[in-house]
């Protein structure tokens, strides 16, 4: 091929970068945006302010508020996702401290958990649930859905490896991550409160010992 046809081909290329590029920079302005003033008082003019495009092209991107502040948290909740995935992930189930194992994932999950974003997410949907029901699936639904399956798994290799006795994983790892997250919600009163890093690795302590205490094999060695 030609030095003129392969420049040919990379302009669309480069256009279509610019366009995803474009669109991730939106989102990101109006979920700072939202996040910052709401949904109500939120408007498509701040966004473009936020985002350095002009009000047009956020309409060519998503059509009006109410699209944008769908794909605005859904696309937050999959960065969320992502990100404790991730950190599950990094369990395996041949590990020699059992409870050093599970506190080094619990405290990165509540890191993930109690990041600004993922406070604000959690805000921004209890206030917006009776306007968009629809996000609840998409956006607390779907993620934690997610986040038990994974770590299910891995509980699942770990009990295989006769370190935890469980008789249903899924449910083993809802109780855990419930351990891990719910004393934070009055704590941090939805993320507006700092806790300090003493404070959450004292969570996390609580709840790996709560939880080796139901579900670890006794003749483990934990």
């Amino acid at each position: 091929m030609s030095g003129a046809n392969l420049s040919a081909v990379s302009v669309p290329r480069r256009a279509a970068r610019g366009r995803i590029d474009k669109r991730h920079a939106i989102l990101d302005a109006a979920f700072t945006v939202f996040a910052r003033e709401g949904y109500g008082k939120a408007s498509v003019d701040a966004i473009a302010d936020e985002a350095s495009v002009a009000k047009p092209t956020v309409y060519n991107h998503f059509g009006g508020k109410e699209d944008l502040f769908r794909e605005a948290m859904a696309a937050t909740a999959e960065q969320a996702t992502a990100k404790s995935l991730a950190v599950v992930a990094g369990l395996g189930g041949d590990v020699d401290d059992l409870t050093g194992a599970l506190s080094d994932v619990g405290y990165r999950l509540l890191l993930c958990y109690s990041s600004d974003d993922a406070w604000a997410l959690r805000r921004l949907l209890y206030a917006e649930i009776s306007r968009f029901p629809d996000l609840f699936d998409k956006v607390w639904g779907h993620g934690p859905n997610q986040l038990s399956e994974a770590l299910a798994d891995r509980l699942a290799r770990l009990a295989l490896a006769g370190r935890l006795r469980l008789t249903d994983p899924v449910r083993a790892a809802e109780q855990f991550v419930a351990l891990l997250t719910g004393p934070l919600e009055g704590r941090t009163v939805l993320g507006t409160r700092t806790v300090s890093d003493d404070e959450l690795r004292a969570t996390v302590a609580a709840a790996v010992d709560t939880f080796t205490s139901a579900f670890g094999a006794p003749d483990g060695e934990n």
